[in-house]
């Protein structure tokens, strides 16, 4: 069992108190938070408090955070296409179809199955069993570079990073549509879809920010190349974002047209092509890019005959 203490700030008073241990603990999801509160894990000047509680700056919030249950995640060993590795991070090419880390009722053929197998017992623990070195995602459709942590130090300094959006995250992506502007901006606050709970969607009451910058690499007419920076990292950020401005990712069915226009493409075309950040041990900045897949590679070959 860890043990956390916190005291709120001016700017904290009055946030809902499971809102407020999101804030302290970026690394733990809301609704485990919420779980916590609800087991009694969480008090208030020595008394237990409900999700809603609204933090005052005289409160000491103390938190029992308990130890990840052992649950049967197992190494396989599956090849990484690995772009940098030392004894901090480990930097991985990751391929289409390939989920980041297990959840319930799916917990084999994983990035965190395969780097169980290559790291051994060297992976931070921070997220727990279901999540050993991971400290940000991308989609399973969605290729390209991930880091993974290899001990807590490294985790805590990219997570304090990615909390602070100073993270190099550049992507590529196809979209449907001829972007008017050759650069742009998209700003609006991402959260659940009111109606369906497995989309997201542009939510102005309960979403957070996010900003996306997109960047024209190349025209085809009816579909266009862009680079796109995020400056947050929101679930399917991009994906929501351009849908939001009528250029949507070709192949995602989710956001974009049920059908899609080429024939064999699996998910949306989204490749995560550079990360970049201040390395945990050394303090210097890094950068690494990953290659384009041969299908994107292929289809913008396509695009051009």
């Amino acid at each position: 069992m860890e043990i956390y203490t916190f005291t709120p700030d001016d700017e904290q008073k009055n946030v809902r108190i499971d809102k407020f241990l999101s804030e302290q603990l970026p690394d733990q999801s809301r609704s485990y938070l919420q779980k916590l509160l609800k087991e009694g894990n969480v008090t208030v000047n020595e008394k237990p408090v409900k999700a809603n509680y609204k933090v005052q700056l005289s409160d000491t919030v103390r938190l029992e955070l308990p130890k990840p249950e052992n649950l049967d995640i197992l190494p396989e060993d599956i090849p990484l296409d690995i772009l940098y590795e030392d004894e901090d991070v480990l930097i991985i090419n990751k391929p289409k179809g390939m989920v980041v880390h297990p959840s319930v009722g799916h917990y084999t053929h994983t990035v965190v199955n395969a780097v169980m197998f290559h790291c051994k017992d060297h992976l931070s623990g921070i997220n727990g069993v279901m999540r050993p070195g991971i400290v940000h995602r991308i989609d399973m459709d969605t290729t390209g570079a991930i880091v993974i942590c290899k001990n807590d130090m490294s985790h805590q300094s990219l997570a304090d990073q990615l909390k602070e959006h100073s993270i190099t995250r550049k992507y590529r992506a196809l979209v449907h549509g001829n972007l008017k502007e050759d650069e742009g901006m998209v700003e609006g606050p991402i959260g659940r879809h009111p109606t369906d709970r497995k989309k997201m969607a542009i939510n102005h009451k309960n979403g957070k920010p996010a900003v996306t910058h997109y960047k024209v690499l190349e025209r085809f007419g009816s579909y266009t190349f862009i680079e796109c920076q995020l400056e947050t990292g929101r679930t399917h950020q991009i994906r929501v974002h351009m849908a939001s401005i009528g250029h949507p990712l070709v192949g995602d069915v989710t956001y974009g047209p049920a059908k899609c226009p080429f024939k064999h493409l699996q998910g949306q075309c989204l490749h995560a092509m550079v990360l970049g950040f201040i390395h945990p041990r050394t303090g210097e900045y890094i950068e690494f890019s990953a290659p384009l897949p041969e299908y994107f590679t292929d289809l913008l070959e396509n695009l051009r005959k």
